[in-house]
């Protein structure tokens, strides 16, 4: 498998038996082989740089009613909680002065933010740090919202599209939701100019080989600047509250080929990933990532955003995620940067 493997960083395209051939006749040398391959190319194109971003979670309220989701709408157990603009702002001011350049606003699609509140939020932020990057992570949302958005001043947009199998999304979603409609957003935000970040879960239920194959495809073709993956851990409040979690080998194989496919990519270590191991982290920048989040959330409310069981870091201050992740970063050889970190175009 290690000329498919070569094939992949050399060209960063392979057909569908290819990627299910890698994907099916894996062993621990050729993963450990990806990895290595995948962590000279992100030297190659971004050093020993690792990018910082400040996730804000101010929202849990959630519409939908996904099946693997700990803020599912069906989840009478959620303490819900709304942060405010003043809230959302301590948050940057905190940020800004541990040096994060970038801030994510994520949460569950809530009809209570209105497109003026959010234009109004991105406007506030953005006229108070105009050399900070401002993501959006709020899910699935029309043209028109994505444009206001956009227009006041929203960098990037995260909106993993979980499975690219319309199929396998039917057996993760109610009826009510669809794939196409989710890829269709995505195909919007890089339209508008968005710099776009879509993603999958590793190991999420049902998920087999062809749908992980379609989901490679499909990143290819969508070619994003952020790709978001992680490992499915199961939330005791959930249809799926018994299913195994994804395992850490698939998600730093993964991490790897998405590296070797899409070299510029921003690609985080995810908390997931270090929720199911405690170095998870650190291996998944040793396996081509090259971003990792640490929560700006006030403590107070940062128990309650549990979309999955036994998620880290909940109980730290912003100082504690931003240090401790400094001196993991370090320890393998890395540094975290106080940049904006923006797609890179070329190599260095």
């Amino acid at each position: 498998m290690k000329h498919l493997i070569d094939k992949l960083r050399r060209e960063q395209d392979l057909s569908a038996e290819e990627f299910r051939m890698l994907l099916t006749e894996r062993s621990k040398e050729t993963d450990l082989y990806a990895r290595e391959q995948a962590d000279q190319v992100r030297q190659q194109v971004y050093g020993n740089e690792i990018y910082v971003r400040g996730l804000i979670e101010f929202t849990n309220y959630c519409k939908n009613d996904c099946y693997y989701c700990g803020i599912r709408r069906s989840n009478r157990n959620a303490q819900r909680y709304r942060l405010t603009e003043e809230d959302i702002l301590v948050c940057c001011r905190e940020g800004y002065e541990l040096g994060f350049r970038t801030f994510v606003l994520q949460g569950g699609e809530d009809g209570y933010y209105t497109d003026e509140k959010l234009v109004s939020l991105i406007r506030g932020i953005k006229e108070i740090y105009p050399d900070c990057a401002l993501t959006l992570s709020i899910g699935e949302k029309s043209e028109e919202s994505y444009r206001a958005y956009r227009e006041a001043g929203a960098d990037r947009y995260l909106l993993r599209h979980e499975t690219a199998c319309e199929e396998h999304y039917r057996k993760l979603h109610p009826a009510e939701m669809s794939g196409e409609n989710r890829r269709n957003c995505l195909r919007i935000l890089k339209k508008l100019g968005y710099q776009t970040g879509a993603g999958f879960m590793v190991g999420s239920p049902f998920q087999t080989v062809d749908d992980l194959v379609e989901d490679f495809l499909f990143l290819k073709e969508l070619d994003p600047e952020m790709v978001g993956i992680g490992p499915f851990i199961a939330h005791q409040d959930t249809p799926f509250h018994d299913r195994e979690s994804g395992t850490l080998e698939d998600t730093l194989f993964y991490l790897a080929l998405l590296r070797l496919m899409l070299p510029n990519v921003l690609l985080p270590a995810t908390t997931a990933l270090g929720t199911i191991h405690p170095k998870g982290r650190e291996l998944g920048v040793r396996s081509g990532a090259n971003v990792v989040m640490p929560n700006l959330s006030p403590v107070s409310v940062r128990k309650k955003y549990m979309l999955y069981d036994g998620k880290i870091c909940t109980g730290d201050e912003a100082a504690e995620c931003r240090y401790c992740l400094s001196r993991r970063m370090e320890a393998i050889g890395c540094q975290i940067v106080t940049d904006r970190g923006d797609y890179r175009t070329v190599h260095r």
